[in-house]
């Protein structure tokens, strides 16, 4: 393996682990604050639960296009 081939396999962990990191930091926080709200108001239980899927949704595809990323810079080690 020469050293750029070492290069972008680094570049394809990075960037998985930053895509994979921060989204699930951010799912937890939005996590916990769907459930304090409901705890706080659970009559708007269906609201919240319902914004809080498509936030998850959001922060789930981030994660998805980190690893595609990560797909298409292995693509290029040959």
């Amino acid at each position: 393996m020469d050293m750029a081939s070492a290069i972008i396999a680094l570049a394809a962990a990075l960037a998985i682990a930053v895509s994979t990191i921060f989204p699930a930091l951010g799912q937890g926080k939005v996590g916990a604050a769907a459930m304090e709200s409901i705890a706080r108001q659970p009559e708007a239980a269906g609201d919240i639960r319902t914004a809080m899927i498509l936030a998850m949704a959001l922060l789930e595809a981030l994660t998805i296009y980190g690893l595609l990323i990560a797909f298409m810079i292995v693509g290029n080690i040959g």
